[in-house]
This record gives C-alpha cells, sequence and structure tokens, in this order.
C-alpha cells in the first residue's frame, strides 16, 4: 500500500481567506478537500483538524505513474486554492508524521514534535534527552505505555507497519452545493467569476469521484445590501449534454455573467448542481474519437445557448399529427424523445425542410403545378382544423409546396385560396 498524507498548515488561515464561513471553517475546508481528492481514489480518509489521507497505489498507474500523480495532486490543490505539505509512506501513521515533518526522510528522524502531543509529555521527552522518533524508539516499550500511554506505543506500532490502522472512509454526498465568503464586495459579475473558478474546480473533482457530470448548475450571487434583504441573483447555465470539465464550464459561465447588469455588490457565491447523470469513463483511442464530432457539436450548442439565452437554440421532434405545422415541437438539445421507436409506415408525399410561418398568400399566376394533390382534413377536435389540397409547384426560381384552401369552415374564420407553406428549393 501507499498513502499519501495533506497537512495543511495554518488550515484556519487558508480556510477564512478561501471564503469558508464561520463557526467550522476548518472542517467545512477540510470537507471540500476530501470530495475533491476522491476523483483521485475512493480511499480517502479525514484526519482533522488538518489533514487527510489517500491510499493511492491502485491510482498511480492510471494518473502516468508516481510523480505525475503527485505534480498533478498538487497542482489541483493550488487551484483550489490551498497550500498543504505531501508526504507519501507505506503506512498512514507514517505518512502523516512525515507531512507534519517537512515531507520527506525517515520516520526516525522525524522531530518528537510530529507526534501531536501536549506541551507536559513534550517536556517529560526532553527531559529524557528524546528530541526525534528514532530516540523515542529506542525507549523501552513498557517505559512509554506506563508514561505517555498505550495510545502512542500502538501510534509508533501502525507508524511502522506492525500494528493495524483502521480508518473510515470519506463518502461524497449525493448532490453538490458550495459557498465561499469573497475577500470584499465586487460590483461586477465578472469580478465572482475567479471565485466562482474555484468552485467549478472543487465540482470537477467531486463529479469524477462520482463518476457523473450535471446537464445544468445554478450560481447563486448573494448581494451585500442587508437592509433591503436582495435575494440573491441566479445564474442559471443549461447544457446540451452531461459535462463535468471545469474548464468548459467556465467557458459558459463566463457568457452568461458578461451579459448580466448587478443590482447590488455580491458578497458571497454558491454554485449548486442537484441532479447528476451517470457519465462513464472513456477509452483512448489509436485513431481520432470517432464520438469527439458530436461532443463538439454539443459545446457548440450551449455556447450559443450560453450566448443567446436556452429559448433562441433548441431541438426539433417529430409528433403524430398530419398538420405541417403541428407535426413537430421544440425540445432541449441532445435529449432523446421519449416516444417509443416504432417504425412507421409513411404515406405521406414528399415533405419541404422550410416552412412558412405563416403561410404566404399566392395569386393565381405566381405558379405552376407540377404534382399532387394530397389532401389533409384534420384538427376539427382541438379548434384548429385544416381542410387543404396539398401540391408541388413550381414558383419564379423556387419548387414549393402550396395548397389550397378547400373551404373557409362552419365559422368563416379561414381564408379561401392558393397559400405558399413551404419551401423545397
Amino acid at each position: 500500500m501507499l498513502w499519501v498524507a495533506l497537512h495543511f498548515p495554518q488550515l484556519r488561515r487558508q480556510a477564512l481567506s478561501r471564503g469558508h464561513a464561520q463557526p467550522e471553517p476548518e472542517r467545512e475546508a477540510l470537507a471540500a478537500v476530501a470530495a475533491w481528492a476522491c476523483q483521485f481514489t475512493p480511499r480517502v480518509s479525514l484526519d482533522p483538524p488538518q489533514e487527510l489521507l489517500l491510499e493511492v497505489e491502485g491510482s498511480l498507474r492510471y494518473f502516468g505513474g508516481r510523480w505525475k500523480f503527485l505534480a498533478r495532486l498538487r497542482a489541483g490543490l493550488t487551484g483550489l486554492g490551498f497550500e498543504a505539505r505531501l508526504a507519501e509512506a507505506p503506512t498512514a501513521r507514517a505518512a502523516l508524521w512525515l507531512a507534519r515533518g517537512g515531507g520527506s526522510g525517515r520516520i526516525e528522524a522525524l522531530p518528537a514534535a510530529v507526534l501531536g502531543l501536549d506541551a507536559a509529555k513534550m517536556e517529560l521527552l526532553a527531559g529524557f534527552g528524546v528530541h526525534t522518533l528514532g530516540g523515542l524508539l529506542r525507549l523501552p516499550r513498557d517505559g512509554i505505555a506506563r508514561r505517555f500511554g498505550v495510545k502512542l506505543l500502538d501510534e509508533l506500532d501502525q507508524a511502522r507497519g506492525v500494528a493495524a490502522d483502521s480508518r473510515g472512509w470519506f463518502v461524497p454526498p449525493p448532490s453538490f452545493a458550495a459557498r465561499l465568503v469573497l475577500p470584499s464586495p465586487v460590483s461586477h459579475a465578472q469580478g465572482a467569476l475567479f471565485a466562482a473558478g474555484r468552485l467549478l474546480k472543487q465540482m470537477e473533482g467531486f463529479l469524477a469521484a462520482r463518476h457523473a457530470g450535471v446537464r445544468e448548475f445554478c450560481l447563486e450571487l448573494e448581494h451585500e445590501d442587508r437592509r433591503e434583504k436582495a435575494a440573491p441573483t441566479g445564474v442559471r447555465v443549461k447544457l446540451a449534454g452531461p459535462a463535468r470539465t471545469a474548464e468548459h464550464f467556465t467557458r459558459l459561465l463566463r457568457e452568461r455573467l458578461g451579459a448580466l447588469v448587478m443590482k447590488a455588490p455580491v458578497e458571497a457565491i454558491r454554485l449548486s448542481a442537484g441532479q447528476l447523470v451517470s457519465v462513464p469513463g472513456s477509452n483512448g483511442h489509436l485513431l481520432r474519437d470517432p464520438r469527439a464530432g458530436g461532443e463538439e457539436w454539443l459545446r457548440l450548442i450551449e455556447r450559443l445557448q450560453s450566448r443567446l439565452g436556452s429559448a433562441a437554440v433548441h431541438g426539433l421532434e417529430t409528433r403524430e399529427d398530419h398538420r405541417p405545422e403541428r407535426a413537430f415541437r421544440h425540445v432541449v438539445p441532445g435529449t432523446e424523445s421519449l416516444k417509443p421507436k416504432e417504425k412507421q409506415e409513411n404515406s405521406a408525399g414528399p415533405r419541404p425542410l422550410w416552412l412558412a410561418e405563416p403561410p404566404r398568400r399566392l395569386a393565381e399566376g405566381e405558379f405552376v403545378l407540377l404534382a399532387g394533390p394530397e389532401r389533409i382534413e384534420s384538427g376539427w377536435w382541438d379548434g384548429a382544423e385544416a381542410r387543404r389540397d396539398y401540391f408541388i409547384a413550381r414558383t419564379g426560381q423556387s419548387l414549393a409546396w402550396i395548397y389550397r384552401e378547400r373551404s373557409a369552415g362552419k365559422c368563416g374564420t379561414r381564408p379561401e385560396g392558393w397559400f405558399l407553406h413551404g419551401i423545397f428549393a
């Protein structure tokens, strides 16, 4: 086994400067790092008040070896806004003591201060002339147990690997939610993007640990003006397909924040993503990934939605209705139809890709009929009855789809005559 210990010196200062709130910013910060670290290994253990343990032997090959793994871990912590001393050892206790002592060397050479004993016991050790763990290990075992307690003897055995060190594993929460207090209020939405970037990186690690992605996340901007009790400004970002990379989230959020007008200064931000979508890991490809084109298309849709609004970009799905203007409906891009995919016989004639909305009236001499008619009589049950004869016709240089209204209906509300309803080419 190989353990990596993360020791956060002055964790309280780091937690407060990063924006974790009272009354227990250290515990909140440690849990945030643990949820993020679960992307590297499912065996993550908290060691309050300021340490974290990862059992990583089974993960090294996946991340490219020991050095690449450690480099990625350090870079990720920096991106989250944390400073930590890292150490590795075959046992969890030894890794913890090495991290407290500086991160390298043999445990026998570590100062006795890494044990975390109280002042009275440290003074007693100094009185024996013991200043390192090596000196402590040379003392008689029964004397250590009598003067310092059996717990210290057990910890020494755990560090050397001669006694079991059972630990509980951290379990990431079922959904993501994190809040940061900004160092100072900001008046522009873009000013909150840097802090949001830390939360997005934290969410990326959380999603990787859960082998999941999100199709939607929300950033809430909490305002400074407490007298008026201003409601938070919500920025909801919808995605065309499940995603979990912080870089992609940041790009979409930047588009949304760029068009946002602030109603009051922002003092805190909150990022949340409730519904997770399972995203299986991807395999490597010798040649270009055939799915990459589809993913690039979804990313383009998401950027357009972020810039133009979700209602401006949508997909289409067919409906079972003979009336052309009602034979489709708008759907969220990237979603699959909920209807069963049954093979249906299509006895209808050709249909144009472009429909005129509303249909344009034609005069008698504006077209030449080429094929038809195809009669459509439908909609008497919903108040939008259609009684039409459709033809393929040539109008100028275009091949068009036109119809003749067969009657004005009982109420006389539909105009009679010829109408252009679509263009083939």
